[in-house]
């Protein structure tokens, strides 16, 4: 695979969307989950939606339970529990794998083409971020700790 936009996943509605639907596109990718610490960080991540859409910010959400278990819920429970908490209108996909023998073939991409602190594969939490290019080559990472504030420099980088 040489772009993100070779990848394809399903919705939180169980549909497919190849990812070459963002062709063009500034995509900020995030690993998430409704009974964490950070959770509240989908108000920040709403607001870059909003605030960026139009200008060609694409967020999408990957819901992920393999950290402490804190997304349990079916897809339908994760779609509701984030738009009424927090009004995400922000494309969802359905669960999935970040880490070990199932890992999502995309997160497989994204670990290789942007690794954490010190090289590592792994992602360590939810809400780690992957802050692509239009031309789905460029791929930084930021740590779930990263408030989605933080990356407004980088993303007006990316749009510009």
């Amino acid at each position: 695979m040489s772009s993100i936009y070779d990848f394809s996943a399903d919705t939180i509605t169980g549909d497919s969307k190849k990812l070459s639907d963002y062709s063009g596109k500034v995509l900020l990718i995030v690993n998430t989950a409704s009974k964490c610490g950070l959770t509240p960080q989908f108000r920040g991540l709403e607001d870059l939606y909003q605030q960026y859409k139009d200008q060609g910010l694409v967020i999408l959400g990957f819901p992920c339970n393999q950290f402490a278990g804190q997304e349990p819920g079916s897809e339908v429970d994760i779609a509701e529990f984030c738009q009424l908490n927090y009004g995400v209108s922000f494309p969802m996909f359905a669960k999935i794998e970040v880490n070990g023998d199932h890992t999502h073939p995309l997160y497989q991409y994204l670990k290789q083409q942007a690794p954490g602190l010190m090289g590592s594969k792994s992602i360590k939490w939810n809400f780690t971020k992957f802050l692509i290019s239009p031309d789905g080559r460029q791929i930084k990472r930021f740590a779930p700790t990263d408030a989605p504030e933080k990356l407004k420099h980088d993303i007006e980088l990316l749009l510009s």
